[in-house]
């Protein structure tokens, strides 16, 4: 709290799921940060960030260029950091997504098998009613 100037800091980890389109508004607000335009006066301790609602939000920029060395090159501006925490927020906003997605996969099979088997035995049964032979005198 004391960094931000007594404001608790925003909690992102849910915004992905909270907000339409919440990926793009966080890698927007992430690296939206501009000089206030004339007109707009802020408080102590305020940034202006126009994707944020109001203007006016309590934390600061957290991503500048060159925070981090990535292993295979990357060029680390702040729009790759940006899309790197959006990510992984995403991916932290749902935990089960990974098993939801194999849980599927097997409903699947466990479908198709059912299919098949029905399939199977709906030629089974009708086998005898569809090789009768009907006469009529």
């Amino acid at each position: 709290r004391y960094a931000n100037a007594g404001a608790l800091p925003p909690d992102l980890s849910l915004m992905v799921k909270a907000r339409h389109g919440g990926e793009d508004y966080l890698f927007a607000l992430l690296t939206g940060y501009k000089d206030a335009p004339a007109g707009i006066n802020l408080a102590e301790g305020q940034y202006y960030n126009p994707y944020f609602p109001g203007g006016a939000i309590g934390m600061p920029q957290q991503l500048f260029d060159g925070l981090v060395d990535y292993f295979d090159g990357t060029p680390a501006n702040a729009s790759q950091l940006a899309k790197d925490v959006t990510q992984f927020l995403c991916w932290s906003a749902e935990p089960e997504h990974d098993e939801r997605k194999k849980m599927g996969v097997k409903m699947l099979f466990a479908l198709a098998f059912a299919a098949i088997g029905a399939g199977y035995f709906k030629r089974f049964k009708w086998s005898l009613i569809k090789t009768r032979k009907i006469t009529f005198e």
